[in-house]
């Protein structure tokens, strides 16, 4: 009988939901479809389909998504039937307001957790570069992790030479129009993420996304080209082992 109730309680509840969604959200969604969040086609799906690969392969059975903003990733995993938990700092960091409405965000600070259980796999997409402590955040992102679990990691990338914000070069597109950084890392850097938290690299892949040295400078080359380590190239999408 108890079985019975939750179930018509939960049916009843689902059913408010849509009712409300389709009165709220119809409205929000065609102003979406006329005005979508990016002007131009984005890394996005080379870092989503790195990440979802592996997602398949090793079917972590707990995944924790680093710095989800507002975007639908934690949703989209969660619809392959992973048990999902989002974090991000929504206060100090997103101005104007927060709101994720396709998924719960747990206000959480990478680099200073209050969460402490440990999860299988975790993603951090196109985040890293905007926290000025890189090293302390991968630490605490590998603290996070049970042993010989996985950290799903993409970064604008630069093999020989490391910026500390590569908005400020002269050409970049997001020259003064953004209130956060974005570095550039390089193989320095990744080799100190490895050797601090006793980690290796089970897969990389590197990508050729603009016609300038670095990341957001010079035009966007369509379809991004995948190359070697050795090439040009700005962004590393890259999965990291706990030993």
């Amino acid at each position: 009988m108890k079985r019975f109730l939750k179930r018509c309680i939960e049916e009843t509840v689902l059913r408010l939901y849509n009712f409300i969604g389709r009165i709220y959200l119809k409205p929000i969604l065609f102003l979406e479809w006329k005005l979508p969040p990016f002007k131009q086609i984005n890394e996005r799906a080379l870092e989503y389909s790195f990440a979802l690969n592996w997602l398949a392969r090793l079917c972590p059975a707990e995944v924790l998504d680093v710095g989800t903003g507002r975007s639908a990733w934690p949703s989209i995993i969660a619809s392959g039937g992973f048990r999902v938990t989002a974090i991000d700092r929504v206060r100090g960091y997103w101005q104007g307001g927060f709101l994720n409405r396709h998924y719960r965000v747990v206000n959480d600070d990478i680099t200073n957790p209050k969460i402490t259980r440990q999860f299988d796999l975790i993603t951090c997409i196109s985040v890293l570069e905007h926290i000025p402590d890189h090293e302390r955040a991968v630490c605490e992102m590998f603290k996070l992790l049970k042993p010989g679990g996985h950290l799903v990691l993409t970064v604008p990338y630069n093999s020989q030479k490391y910026v500390d914000d590569v908005y400020l070069l002269e050409g970049s597109f997001h020259r003064k129009n953004v209130s956060y950084i974005c570095q550039v890392f390089s193989d320095k850097e990744m080799g100190k993420w490895l050797e601090d938290n006793s980690a290796t690299i089970i897969d990389q892949h590197f990508h050729e996304i603009f016609e300038g040295e670095f990341w957001s400078l010079g035009a966007r080359i369509y379809p991004p080209r995948q190359v070697a380590k050795t090439e040009r190239c700005h962004l590393a999408c890259l999965i990291m082992q706990k030993k």
